[in-house]
C-alpha cells in the first residue's frame, strides 16, 4: 500500500513538473492581430505578450505565407477574413509542426516577397511587443511594369501638351496613420484622424484652383514610413510638400498652431550623410543626379550641389511658412508667430521645399474639441490653401500655368476635352477662348491647337459653393454652467461667444442670456415624441426640415408612426 501511494505521488509530481515546464515553454501569447491595407501594401501586426521567436516560409498553388510562432499560445479569434486588401484574403491557424509552436497561415491572392520584423513596446505604452508582416500588393515585375507605363504616359503628355500648361503639384501629407495614432488627446481622440481630415479638405481646395493639383501621401487609415512620404512626393514631381500634424505636450496648458521648417545647422549634417550614398543622391536630386553619377569620386562637387539644393529648399520653405502663419493667425490662435526650426524627417528632402503645420495642441482639452469640428478644419484648410496659392503667384515654377497666366499660349486638344473643360482648366470663360480663336461653334477636334488668352486666368482659392447655414440662438445660463462647457455644447469657441456678447471676462450669472451663432448641423440633437394626430409631414413642417431627412435620420422604412414614438429631428 505504501509503495502504491509513493507511486501515485511520483506520478502526480511528474505531471505537475510537465505542466510547469509546458507553461514556461509556452509563456508567450498571441494576443491580437490587426490588418492595415494601403494602396501599396498590406501590413499585418500581431500583438504578443513578449518578444517572439519565429520562422516563416511561402507556399504556392494556392499562395500562402506560413508563420511559426515558437513557444506561443493563442488568445485571439481566428480565422480573420480580409475583404479590403489587394493581397491578403484570410488569416487562419493550421496544424503546428511540433508541440508548443503556433502556426499561422496567411492566404494570399498572388505570390509576393514578405518582410517580417519585430518591434519593441512603445515608450508611451500604446503597444507592447509586436511581430509585423509587410506584404506588397505588387510583385517586383508588376511594380516595374506600372512604373514604365506611368513614365510612357507622362512622356506622351509632355509631348502632346505645349509649354506653359503644367500643373503645380502640391504633396499634402497627413501625419501618422494606421499603427501610428500620433498624439492622443485627453478625450482619447487620435492625431491621425485630425490630420487626414484637414489634409483631405486642403487637397480638395487645391484641386479646385486652375493650374494646381494635390496628391495625398496617404488617403486612408494606414501607416506610411517617413521616407516613403517624401518618395511619393518626389515620384509625383511635387513642387512643395505640406505635412499636417497636431501638437502635444506633457501638460494641457499650451495651445495654438505653429509652422515648422528644417533647421539649417541640422541640414548640413544631413548633407554629409547624403554625400556618403551616391546612389541615393541620384534619386534625390533628379537632374543633378546625372552629374553626381559622373563625379562620384569628387566629394566637393557632390557637397556643392546638395548645398545649393538644400539652401534653395530651406529658403522657399521659410518664405511659405511665414505666409501660412499670416493666414492661420486670422482663423486660429498661434502658439508661435514665426517659423520654428526643427530636425524632422519629413522636412529633410533637399529637392522639395517642405513645411510642417501643427494645427493646434491635441493635448489641450479645449483645442482637442476644436480640432475635431468640421467648421474649424475647413478654416485651417482654407488658410493653408490661400497661403500656398499666394506663394506660387509670386514664385511660379517655370513652364506652369501660374507662370504663364498673363501670357497668351497654346494648348493641344486631348481626347475627352470640351470647351467648358478647357475653360475651367485655365480659369476663364468659354467665350474668352472662342473669341481668341474665332470659333463659331463649340466643336473641337483631337489635336487641334487652341490659343489660350493671357490675363484671363483666375487664380484663387474658390469660395464655398454651399456655405454652412447658421442661426443665432439664445442660451440662458443655468446653475453650474461655464463658458467652456457652453462653447463645447454648441461647437463654437469661447472667444466667439465672448466677442458676440462683448464679455470682458469669463464670469457668468444664472439667468444670463447669451447670443450664440451656431452651424445648424452642429446644434444639439433634437428629439420629438409623436403625439396623437401627428404625421411625418406635419412634424417636418413644425421643425422646418424635409420629410426625407427625418426618414433618413431615423432609418424609417415607411411613413407610419406610433403614438409615443421618439424621433430624431435633423439639423437640416
Amino acid at each position: 500500500m505504501l509503495i502504491v501511494n509513493r507511486f501515485r505521488i511520483v506520478v502526480f509530481l511528474f505531471g505537475l513538473f510537465l505542466s510547469v515546464v509546458s507553461t514556461f515553454v509556452q509563456a508567450n501569447v498571441l494576443e491580437g492581430i490587426r490588418v492595415w491595407p494601403s494602396p501599396d501594401e498590406t501590413r499585418i501586426v500581431m500583438d504578443v505578450k513578449s518578444e517572439v521567436t519565429f520562422s516563416y516560409f511561402t507556399l504556392s498553388s494556392p499562395n500562402r505565407l506560413v508563420i511559426d510562432l515558437k513557444s506561443t499560445s493563442l488568445h485571439t479569434k481566428l480565422p480573420i477574413k480580409v475583404t479590403d486588401s489587394a493581397i491578403v484574403k484570410q488569416i487562419r491557424a493550421s496544424s503546428p509542426p511540433e508541440k508548443g509552436t503556433y502556426r499561422l497561415v496567411i492566404e494570399l491572392s498572388k505570390r509576393v516577397s514578405p518582410q517580417l520584423f519585430t518591434l519593441p513596446p512603445t515608450p508611451g505604452g500604446q503597444y507592447g511587443h509586436r511581430l509585423v508582416v509587410d506584404l506588397p500588393n505588387e510583385t517586383p515585375k508588376e511594380a516595374q511594369a506600372a512604373s514604365n507605363s506611368i513614365a510612357k504616359l507622362k512622356a506622351s503628355r509632355d509631348i502632346s501638351q505645349l509649354s506653359g500648361n503644367e500643373d503645380i503639384i502640391i504633396a499634402v501629407d497627413p501625419g501618422h496613420g494606421g499603427e501610428d495614432p500620433g498624439s492622443i488627446g485627453p478625450g482619447r481622440r487620435f492625431e491621425k484622424n485630425v490630420t487626414i481630415a484637414v489634409a483631405k479638405k486642403l487637397a480638395d481646395l487645391i484641386n479646385q484652383v486652375p493650374g494646381m493639383k494635390a496628391i495625398l501621401t496617404r488617403s486612408g487609415d494606414y501607416y506610411v514610413s517617413l521616407n516613403k512620404r517624401t518618395e511619393i512626393a518626389r515620384k509625383q514631381k511635387a513642387h512643395l510638400l505640406v505635412s499636417i500634424h497636431a501638437d502635444a505636450f506633457s501638460s494641457p496648458q499650451p495651445r495654438g498652431a505653429s509652422v515648422f521648417v528644417l533647421n539649417t545647422r541640422r541640414a548640413n549634417t544631413e548633407i554629409a550623410r547624403w554625400v556618403e550614398n551616391h546612389e541615393e543622391q541620384s534619386d534625390l536630386l533628379g537632374g543633378a543626379g546625372a552629374v553626381l553619377a559622373k563625379n562620384t569620386s569628387d566629394r566637393n562637387i557632390s557637397q556643392t550641389l546638395l548645398d545649393l539644393q538644400f539652401s534653395h529648399s530651406q529658403k522657399e520653405g521659410f518664405t511659405l511658412a511665414t505666409d501660412i502663419i499670416k493666414q492661420l493667425s486670422k482663423v486660429a490662435h498661434m502658439h508661435k508667430r514665426k517659423p520654428v526650426n526643427a530636425s524632422l524627417a519629413v522636412l529633410k528632402s533637399p529637392d522639395i521645399p517642405s513645411v510642417l503645420v501643427e494645427t493646434g495642441f491635441i493635448s489641450n482639452p479645449t483645442e482637442e474639441r476644436l480640432l475635431f469640428q468640421s467648421s474649424h478644419q475647413n478654416k485651417l484648410a482654407r488658410a493653408i490653401a490661400t497661403a500656398v496659392v499666394d506663394y506660387f503667384k509670386g514664385n511660379p515654377p517655370e513652364g506652369t500655368l501660374f507662370a504663364n497666366r498673363n501670357k497668351t499660349h497654346n494648348y493641344r486638344v486631348q481626347r475627352g476635352d470640351s470647351l467648358s473643360i478647357i475653360a475651367h482648366r485655365f480659369g476663364m470663360s468659354v467665350d474668352d477662348i472662342k473669341k481668341e480663336n474665332a470659333l463659331k461653334s463649340n466643336m473641337l477636334n483631337i489635336g487641334q491647337i487652341l490659343r489660350i488668352p493671357g490675363g484671363h486666368t483666375s487664380i484663387a482659392v474658390p469660395k464655398e459653393s454651399s456655405p454652412v447655414e447658421t442661426r443665432v440662438i439664445t442660451h440662458v445660463v443655468q446653475s453650474g454652467e461655464y463658458l467652456g462647457q457652453i462653447a463645447s455644447r454648441y461647437k463654437v469657441s469661447v472667444a466667439d461667444i465672448k466677442e458676440e456678447n462683448k464679455l470682458k471676462s469669463n464670469t457668468l450669472w444664472i439667468g444670463q442670456k447669451l447670443k450664440i451663432t451656431v452651424n445648424l448641423k452642429d446644434r444639439p440633437i433634437r428629439k420629438h415624441t409623436v403625439a396623437r394626430g401627428e404625421f411625418l409631414g406635419k412634424i417636418a413642417a413644425k421643425y422646418d426640415v424635409g420629410v426625407s431627412s427625418i426618414r433618413k435620420a431615423n432609418h424609417l422604412k415607411s411613413d407610419s408612426l406610433a403614438i409615443g414614438q421618439v424621433l430624431i429631428i435633423p439639423n437640416k
